[in-house]
Order: structure tokens, then C-alpha cells, then sequence
């Protein structure tokens, strides 16, 4: 049976009538969005909202997994697992027809609606195992987009990877290809403090799984022994980065990440997290062992031919006049070149912008040893010779390292020559800083020189972009500020904070009007805590959440017979503890903390004597028979006991102003008051 949402056709032959799995009324609230509105308008929404489900489901920016993907108008594309569609349209756009299957019928309308113009698209309602028999078996691509995690969830039985992997793989054409997003367990982000992407929980994936779930992602090895063990041989590994959710670039085996270029690092939307270390020094380090595969935070593998992209980069995050893709492509006898496309249409005049640069840049230096990397216009696209060498970066870097400052000194002195070299042609790159210069023997080759205008622009200017910027990368090139802003630029703090506020300004010019991705996580509102913080509130805590138990053998209480009992407090306010009581001890007092508090008495109980308010003396007052509240930093629990035997104490202690304590806490005065036991014992 099928019905149709505008042109997008919804088989329910194999629906069971009711969602089994849902994220609430979230879904509803999407689904009203895609209904009355169009999909340029979920930007503005998302920043309004501040919710993560809305900025997972709608972002335009999900799509970059797959927008470098070489698939061509007359390709036949199978989703499994559309969920609200955030693929769907951008594979619809790109190839003949796309078959989406999936068990939400409520998901599945939010795919629909947000596509409801589009004719190439036919939506399976149902569990998987069901509607798989009746696919095709010719899909130009399969794609398992954060799916292949859920494999036992599909398929039942001992090997449910292996055999959703080979299920999958039957329905590819033979010259066809199936992609698979799924992130690493191995992956830095998980070791630095992120929690596990799929049940919420720190270091889950790294410790192996051992408490379940239901989802299991792995390493690059633990994926090719799945291939490898239904007959796969014909694979490849791409690195999507930060991960695959919201990439902003890929890397492959031919093209890894070089050191100084992962600094992107703080990017997970869904969840707080911790801050262990700094992933970008941590991720240099493993890039220069050659270990970036084993901690990507991602990986995409494309199961049959692999494409010619080997690196794409994509500058999307901009308003639609400056959003652009950059790729690094492998001709078939094996030579590289660059290309950049545009995003959107309006991105055109950008790519137009660029190849005039290159002509007005190229005349500035005529002659000398600085050129402009070479770019043919190809319509709307710009193909740019592949330049090998080192960045000027990695060679500043390489001085650092050494503590060379001479040598520091004398690449900057030369740099500061060149971008001051024909400056009256009125041609200004605010795009000449470090890693867009190529240095090989005596050559300096500029790679990237988007952001040209035909304007002056004064040098110091642009220094102060390229030197801020390389100060950012790391403390050591912190270090540097003194005689980059300083002494070679002369810069006052006031100079520098206004130079600092041109370029913040700059990046709002080029973002528009709207929220940059890494803006999202303060819009909404997860929190990264700093390692060094958290070690301060440990130290705080291990103070603050203290218990201490006394004990009176006939002469007092006394803190030479006292115990402090610590990790006794689960969220801050729960305590429970057992205490041996040793022998010849007559009294005990229990302290359960050390400021103004409430404390609900669940349970004190010696052996199989349970005591009750009656039999407990207090400095404080009793609310009713569990409550008591203390308007002291120094409440205490007094109770009679005979002799050794198990103390077993459970208590809810809040924290609580000392006004409200008092005001809970006056005493009675029509008659004089007699002085409880406690304090006589106190007093000795």
C-alpha cells in the first residue's frame, strides 16, 4: 500500500502500524517545521530553537558526508535508515532515484515533507528484515549513514554484523559502490573526555562495550575483519573530520592530515564533556607517529571502486556567496591537481573573484620567487596545479621546535619583505599567511588566495592576520607574541584589540548573518569542562562531602575517637555508609556533614536494631519524624549504642541558606528548656 506527500511516495506494505522507537515530542515540533517551512529557512530556525535533535535533523551542513561523492544523475542511490530525511534531498538532487527505508512512520513524513517537491524519492516504511527481500540487487550506492553501529538491532543471531554487512552488500551493482559513516571507538575525542556518542556514557566504546547497548561501533581494523570475513576485499578507508556528523573535511591514506591542521576539535553538539588534554597537540603528536587512522574520530569506507577525491575540504560554513569545496583529486595516472567548486549558485562570482586574483596576484610578483599557484577556470570551477613541498607554518614550526629564534626571525623578516613587495599595485591577499605559502628549494608558492581585493590594504595589516592566526595554533606559538606584535609589527595593546575586533568582524562578514557551526554548542548549551577544573571540584568535594563519626567509650566524644568517612555522597546530597563500631563503645555521633543542611533520615541501624527519632538527639529541629534541620556548619546525630556491631547509615543531606534554617529552627520559650544528653556528653 503507498500514499504520497506531495511527489515523495510512502510504501506501508511492511509497516507494523506503530513507531517503536522515538525521540519524543521533539519529532512532532520537526515535523511542524518541515510543514510550514521552506528548507533555506531551518538555519534561522535551529538558532532559535537551540535544541540538538532540531540542529541534528535539519542542519544543511549533515549533507558534506557525502556531497563529495561522485554520484551522477543517472545513478539509483538505496538510504537505509533516511530517519527525518537529513540526506535524503542532497542524494535526490544528485542522482536518478534514491530508495529510503525506515521504521519510523512519524521520521519518515519529516523526510517527506522537507522533500515534498522532489519526484526521485520512495520511502519504505518497516523493519528492515522485512522489506530487504523485495529490493533490487543494481544500487549504484548503498549508503549506512550512522547506521551500521545498530547491526544487531536489524539482525538477530551470533554474527549480526557480519551478516548486515553481507545483506547490504548483496544489493549493490556489481561496478557499484556501499558507504558506510560509523564512528571509531578508538577515537580521540572519546579518549580526551567526550562521552560515547550512542548511550551517553564515558569511555564505554574504549573499554569495549562490556554493559551492553544498542549500538557498537569499532576501530579500522575491527571494521575490515567484518569485510574481510563475508568476502569484501575491495575497499578503502576515508578519515571524515572532526567526525562524520558534521564533517568539514575528509582525509584518505593517500592524503593524510598534516601537523598544526586538526584544530577543530571542540565539536560534539549532543552532550557535555570533559577536556582531559588538548586534542590538538595530542593529534600532532599522533600524526607525526603515523597513527592518525587508528584515532580518527570517523571513519567513511566506500566498499568497490574508490573515488578520485583523496581530500575534499569544505567552506560551506559561510554565507551562500563565499561557500565553496575544495578537493584534491587523483587522475588515473595517478597526478594530483586541486579543485574548487561552488556550494551554492550564489557562490559563482566567488569562484569568478578567484581566477581574476590569480591573474592580478600573478602580475604583482611577476619575476620575482613568490608565485601564484596556477589556476585554469573550468566553468564554474577552478582547477589548480598540486604543490608539493613544506608550508612556511611547518617551517616557523620547525624553528620552535629547535629554538632556533634566528632562524624564526629570518623566515618572518622574509615574509614581511614579500607581502610588503608591490604593494602600489593596489592588489591586497589578506589570504598570505603561513599555511597557504609552499616553500620548496627557493620557490614560495601561494596555494590559496581567495580572499583578494583590488584595493590597498597595508601590510601590517595583513601580518597581523597571518600572525594571529598562527598564534592561536598551539601555546608554543603563543610564546611568540612579544616579537611578532611587538617588535615586529610595534603593535600597542590598543592596536592589538582593535585588530583582533577587524578580524572577528571579518568572520562575521563571511558567516552573514547567522550562527557558524561552533557557535552551536554555546547556543545550545552543553558544557566542556576543563580537566583542571574538574581535579579543583574533586579537591573541593573531597572536603565538602565529608561525614564524620565519633565514638564515646564513657569519657566523650573527641576527635582523637573520630572517623572521617569520605566518598560517602553520590549527587551531592545522598549519603550511605556502613561503620564497624568497635568494642567498649557506649555512644555514638554522627556528623553528616559540615554546613546548614536538611537531612532526611532514611536509615540508621546498628546490627538489627533500626533507630527512630526518638532514640536520635539532634542539634537541631525536627520537621516531622524523618527531617531534621540544622541551622549550624557543625550538625551532629547523637545515639546510644552497646558495644561493637555494623553501623549502617543512609540519609538524603541538602544544603540549605542559613536564613531558611534559622527561620525552621526557633525554640520554644514558654519553659525553660533542659539540656539534652548530647551535650552533656559534649562537654565531657
Amino acid at each position: 500500500m503507498t500514499e504520497k506527500i506531495g511527489n515523495v511516495v510512502l510504501d506501508t506494505t511492511f509497516y507494523p502500524g506503530e513507531d517503536y522507537y522515538s525521540d519524543g515530542s521533539i519529532e512532532d515540533e520537526m515535523l511542524d517545521i518541515v510543514r510550514e517551512h521552506k528548507p533555506e529557512e531551518y538555519p534561522k530556525i535551529i538558532e532559535q530553537k537551540k535544541s540538538w535533535p532540531i540542529f541534528y535533523h535539519l542542519s544543511p551542513f549533515r549533507t558534506n558526508i557525502i556531497d563529495w561523492l561522485p554520484i551522477k544523475k543517472t545513478d539509483k542511490v538505496l538510504e537505509i535508515g533516511s530517519g527525518c530525511g537529513a540526506l535524503t534531498g542532497a542524494l535526490a538532487a544528485k542522482a536518478g532515484s534514491v530508495t529510503c527505508i525506515d521504521l519510523s512512520k512519524k521520521r519518515s513524513l519529516v523526510n517527506a515533507f522537507r522533500n515534498i517537491e522532489k519526484d526521485n524519492i520512495t520511502i519504505y516504511l518497516g523493519n528492515f528484515k522485512d522489506i530487504e527481500p523485495h529490493l533490487d540487487c543494481d544500487y549504484d550506492y548503498v549508503l549506512l549513514i550512522g547506521v551500521f553501529e545498530y547491526g544487531r538491532s536489524y539482525i538477530d543471531g551470533d554474527t549480526p554484523y557480519e551478516d548486515f554487512m553481507r545483506i547490504c552488500n548483496k544489493h549493490r551493482a556489481d561496478n557499484g559502490r556501499m558507504i558506510i559513516a560509523i564512528e571509531n571507538k578508538f577515537g580521540l575525542k572519546y579518549w580526551a573526555g567526550c562521552k560515547e556518542d550512542h548511550l551517553g556514557t564515558y569511555f564505554t566504546g574504549i573499554e569495549g562495550y562490556h554493559t551492553g547497548g544498542s549500538a557498537k561501533t569499532f576501530t579500522k581494523k575491527g571494521l575490515e575483519k567484518i569485510m574481510n570475513s563475508v568476502g569484501i576485499n575491495n575497499y578503502s578507508f576515508y578519515y571524515p573530520y572532526p567526525d562524520y556528523k558534521f564533517m568539514s573535511s575528509i582525509y584518505s591514506d593517500e592524503y593524510l592530515p598534516k601537523k598544526g591542521e586538526l584544530s577543530t576539535n571542540l565539536r560534539n553538539f549532543d552532550r557535555d564533556r570533559m577536556l582531559l588534554f588538548d586534542e590538538k597537540l595530542v593529534f600532532d603528536q599522533i600524526i607525526e607517529e603515523e597513527e592518525f587512522p587508528l584515532f580518527s574520530n570517523s571513519y567513511l569506507v566506500v566498499i568497490g571502486d574508490k573515488p578520485n577525491v583523496v581530500y575534499s575540504k569544505f567552506s560551506n560554513d559561510r554565507e551562500k556567496h563565499w561557500a565553496i569545496r575544495t578537493s584534491m583529486i587523483k587522475n588515473a595516472n595517478g597526478s594530483m591537481f586541486v579543485e574548487k567548486v561552488p556550494v551554492t549558485p550564489a557562490a559563482c562570482g566567488h569562484i569568478d573573484s578567484t581566477a581574476k586574483a590569480y591573474e592580478l596576484l600573478s602580475k604583482r610578483y611577476e619575476g620575482t620567487k613568490v608565485s601564484m599557484n596556477v589556476c585554469v577556470k573550468k566553468g564554474h570551477r577552478l582547477a589548480f596545479s598540486f604543490c608539493d613541498g613544506v608550508t612556511l607554518e611547518e617551517m616557523l614550526d620547525r624553528c620552535l621546535a629547535k629554538a632556533d629564534v634566528s632562524g624564526f626571525k629570518a623566515l618572518i623578516d622574509e615574509y614581511m619583505y614579500w607581502l610588503s613587495y608591490g604593494e602600489d599595485s593596489n592588489v591586497s591577499n589578506i589570504d598570505f599567511i603561513f599555511p597557504n605559502i609552499i616553500v620548496k628549494e627557493d620557490l614560495w608558492q601561494v596555494i590559496d588566495y581567495e580572499w583578494t581585493f583590488e584595493r590597498h590594504i597595508p601590510a601590517k595589516e595583513i601580518a597581523f592576520r597571518a600572525f594571529y592566526n598562527y598564534m592561536l595554533g598551539s601555546e608554543e606559538r603563543k610564546a611568540c607574541e612579544d616579537l611578532l606584535m611587538r617588535d615586529i609589527l610595534e603593535l600597542t595593546d590598543e592596536e592589538m584589540a582593535e585588530y583582533i575586533e577587524e578580524e572577528k568582524e571579518f568572520q562575521r562578514y563571511i558567516t552573514g548573518d547567522r550562527a557558524a557551526i561552533g557557535d552551536m554548542r554555546e547556543l545550545i548549551g552543553f558544557r566542556a569542562y576543563e580537566f583542571s577544573g574538574r581535579e579543583a571540584y574533586c579537591k573541593f568535594s573531597s572536603e565538602k562531602f565529608v561525614a564524620q563519626v565519633f565514638v564515646d567509650y564513657g569519657d566523650g566524644f573527641s576527635e582523637e575517637n573520630s572517623v572521617h568517612i569520605r566518598d560517602c555522597f553520590e549527587s551531592e546530597k545522598n549519603l550511605s555508609f556502613t561503620f564497624e563500631i568497635p568494642k567498649g563503645a557506649v555512644q555514638i555521633r554522627l556528623d553528616p556533614c559540615s554546613y546548614v543542611c536538611a537531612v532526611t533520615v532514611k536509615k540508621i541501624k546498628v546490627n538489627d536494631r533500626i533507630y527512630t527519632k526518638d532514640e536520635l538527639y539532634v542539634n537541631g529541629s525536627w520537621q516531622n519524624d524523618e527531617c531534621v534541620v540544622f541551622n549550624t556548619i557543625d550538625p551532629n546525630i547523637v545515639f546510644s549504642c552497646d558495644g561493637e556491631g555494623t553501623l549502617e547509615v543512609k540519609m538524603e543531606v541538602l544544603e540549605m541558606p542559613q536564613s531558611i534554617a534559622d527561620s525552621l529552627t526557633v525554640q520554644e520559650t514558654e519553659e525553660p528548656v533542659k539540656e539534652p544528653v548530647w551535650k552533656r556528653m559534649l562537654k565531657g
